[in-house]
């Protein structure tokens, strides 16, 4: 099928909320063990950058887990960083909440080591706003990780899995869902972008709706 538009950002204080408060938790986990798993030797120390972020329930889980780790997030929509602050309570020091769309994030250029991006990508009309923000923000030889869901290839099959899937969850969530399913791209789609941005990040599936994008930006040690 072809890709149909979602809005591109939740500024609805209810949808927001709704998001923030869904269990995210196995996708949420799933995305960090990948993480990883692809790069296992990433400093103690390091400077990241979490791409649409949403409520920011990723990075504050980074750094539970990596006490020396710094992350800049950033979103455009102010209502969804309100409301993980709200379920969350305001971050520390080492999580740096900005209100920002990309590209014109108005972060550090070359500045951290490590740039992800989770469910981002699906929201963006033009999905090289994602690709040029990877590019300015990551440091030379950056780790780059980036997770969305991809299209299927009917409304049946965008449908079947969001009874699979979310069969719980308040309707918002299931329409948000199906949406998002019908505005995401394929894999070659994806590559096709990399190929345009001179990125040399490979496309991974690594479920029945999900794929990761990863490596490293040129530049890097040898």
């Amino acid at each position: 099928m072809l890709r149909v538009l979602e809005p591109e950002l939740m500024e609805d204080d209810a949808q927001a909320d709704a998001y923030a408060e869904a269990n995210f938790d196995a996708p949420n986990a799933a995305f960090i063990e990948a993480l990883g798993r692809r790069f296992p030797s990433l400093p103690e120390t390091l400077r990241g950058v979490d791409l649409g972020c949403g409520p920011a329930d990723i990075p504050r889980r980074l750094l539970a887990a990596h006490p020396g780790w710094r992350l800049d997030a950033v979103d455009g929509s102010a209502a969804m960083l309100a409301a993980g602050t709200k379920k969350h309570g305001a971050p520390d020091e080492r999580l740096r909440l900005h209100v920002g769309r990309v590209p014109d994030t108005g972060l550090p250029t070359r500045a951290y080591g490590l740039v992800l991006s989770n469910s981002l990508l699906h929201h963006l009309p033009d999905p090289q706003a994602l690709w040029a923000a990877v590019r300015a923000h990551g440091a030379p030889g950056a780790a780059v990780f980036v997770g969305d869901l991809f299209r299927p290839e009917s409304p049946e099959m965008a449908q079947a899995t969001v009874d699979r899937w979310s069969s719980g969850e308040p309707e918002v969530l299931r329409i948000d869902f199906f949406n998002s399913l019908c505005a995401a791209f394929t894999p070659d789609e994806v590559r096709a972008q990399l190929n345009e941005a001179g990125l040399p990040l490979s496309v991974e599936i690594v479920s029945d709706r999900h794929m990761l994008i990863v490596g490293r930006l040129p530049g890097g040690a040898a």
